[in-house]
């Protein structure tokens, strides 16, 4: 059964269902689409989920992991999605190659606060905010951690636990609760650090 065949079946089971709450609109008509897909990538590995999106050679999305907004993601090759990782496209993301997004990271394009702010919380309002995010190639954002609208990261950034990234941070660096430590994963103390793990690894 592909995706078209399981939407008429589920359409079908509606109408046993009459006193469900359904609206039919446009919005949510396409928000039923991606709820549908989301459920058939439930069923699938995180290698298989990743080719059901149509996500580069390599990548892997985990099970719990959304993307919204796909159609303005760019992501490179050989990117791995954690259990419960959000990565909102809506104002446009683009994510190298090789980079690790760890469980429940969110990363952020878009912020609704004026609406609250203002009394006004309904959906596509001019008062949401979108701003483009970038993360550069080799990037490893450990999880929970958020990344905020407008954020870039540069090449071969190591984000810590519990980080909130609400500055751009220059390549080469370490981001903590602290702050930033610019510049200190050189390509010198990157190859120390994997010759020690594969010593350590040899020596199990």
């Amino acid at each position: 059964m592909n995706k078209d065949d399981f939407k008429k079946w589920l359409e079908k089971c509606f109408e046993f269902m009459p006193d469900l709450p359904f609206k039919n609109t446009d919005r949510n008509a396409n928000l039923r689409d991606d709820i549908i897909k989301r459920v058939f990538a439930e069923c699938l590995t995180d290698d298989e989920r990743a080719d059901f999106y149509g996500l580069p050679k390599g990548c892997r999305i985990r099970d719990g992991a959304k993307i919204i907004s796909q159609d303005k993601l760019q992501i490179g090759e050989n990117c791995w999605i954690g259990e419960n990782a959000i990565l909102d496209a809506s104002g446009g993301l683009e994510i190298g190659s090789n980079c690790s997004i760890g469980l429940s990271v969110f990363i952020w394009t878009h912020s609704s606060y004026l609406t609250n702010l203002k009394m006004s919380n309904e959906p596509g309002s001019d008062l949401i905010q979108r701003k483009p995010t970038k993360i550069g190639c080799g990037c490893f954002i450990s999880g929970p951690s958020v990344v905020l609208p407008g954020v870039t990261l540069g090449d071969k950034v190591l984000v810590r636990p519990f980080t909130t990234v609400d500055k751009d941070v220059p390549s080469r660096s370490i981001v903590d609760s602290s702050g930033i430590k610019i510049g200190v994963l050189t390509e010198d103390r990157i190859s120390r650090l994997a010759k020690k793990q594969i010593y350590q690894k040899g020596r199990q």
